[in-house]
């Protein structure tokens, strides 16, 4: 099958802020949010979506696929707090936040169990929302999954690299603290947040050159120059992880019985690709599609694939459901 090119601005001639549905802003806890929707042409009995971005990215990133995947489900996006148009407060951030502020906003709006899409750290909130609230999930797209935890290693290793990160900590608290002083970091952040450096951290991210239009960069840059974005950096860097519940991808994934999606772009320079095989050792109920040409965000990078691909693997979960559900009832064909 021939594949079509990747979208670019030559191709796309509305703003991008017009190919997002319908945004609006949530207060959650006090802080201002914002997400969107469209609404599926189909029934209310199909899935509903909800839509994760990775770090640094938001809504935006989500342009090229919205509007197709809601031609059979109705579809949210969320800008997480401290990202996209979503207020840049300091909090205290991490996957089990973010994965609070999710769980919340499907509370208010949703109500029904829906499917979660992440990218890149959305993954990873993805699994965390999944694993402590498993009522609101039905399946997971998870396009690539940042967590190192699958890597295998010998034991001897294991321990070694546990005791010297014990006795590295109060040198790495202090580092830290330097790190993410006014002083230091404020200067360091201004560079962070120049074309040229988000450029070339996108580079990083893409396989195609031609992915990098000037839209992607505006969506990728613009929320850094909002009042506190400084401030809600640091406090996502100096965020300490809170003792307790362990949401490393090799602890949840062995756990969840819902049916799973993750999608990899064969030439990601940002998570290695082979980490995917390893991922599927950890259920069978996750299933790996490999996308070639592709890097750390296919779903922006080679849309048209990656909406075929998702919209084909829920047509498959609705089947199978409704299946289910005729065998309940003494109601299956012959």
């Amino acid at each position: 099958m021939e594949m079509k090119q990747p979208v670019t601005e030559a191709t796309v001639t509305i703003p991008w802020r017009q190919r997002v549905g319908n945004q609006r802003d949530w207060v959650w806890r006090g802080w201002q949010t914002r997400y969107t929707y469209l609404r599926s042409l189909q029934p209310d009995s199909s899935t509903p979506l909800i839509l994760l971005h990775g770090f640094g990215a938001s809504i935006g990133h989500w342009r090229h696929n919205l509007t197709e995947l809601a031609q059979n489900h109705t579809v949210y996006a969320l800008d997480l707090l401290g990202f996209g148009a979503s207020e840049k407060a300091v909090a205290p951030y991490g996957t089990p936040f973010w994965a609070e502020q999710v769980y919340e906003f499907w509370r208010t709006f949703i109500g029904q169990p829906v499917v979660l899409v992440g990218n890149s750290i959305g993954s990873v909130v993805c699994l965390t929302v999944a694993a402590r609230y498993p009522e609101m999930v039905k399946g997971l797209v998870l396009i690539n999954l940042p967590d190192s935890s699958v890597l295998e290693s010998p034991v001897w290793v294991q321990r070694t690299i546990a005791a010297v990160a014990v006795g590295a900590q109060p040198v790495i608290g202090l580092a830290k603290r330097v790190f993410t002083s006014p002083l230091v970091f404020n200067p360091l952040f201004r560079v962070i947040r120049s074309a040229p450096f988000v450029r070339l951290w996108a580079k990083q991210a893409y396989s195609n050159s031609e992915a990098l239009t000037e839209e992607l960069l505006e969506i990728l840059s613009g929320p850094a120059f909002d009042r506190g974005a400084s401030a809600a950096l640091r406090a996502m860097v100096a965020a300490k992880a809170k003792p307790g519940a362990d949401y490393r991808a090799k602890t949840i994934l062995p756990q969840l019985q819902v049916p799973m999606l993750l999608l990899w772009g064969q030439e990601d320079r940002m998570v290695p690709p082979k980490l995917a095989r390893l991922f599927v050792r950890c259920n069978p109920n996750l299933t790996l599609v490999e996308i070639e040409k592709a890097g750390h965000c296919p779903h922006d990078e080679c849309p048209e694939q990656v909406n075929r691909i998702v919209l084909d693997w829920l047509a498959e979960l609705e089947t199978a459901r409704e299946t289910q559900l005729l065998q309940g009832s003494g109601n299956v064909p012959r």
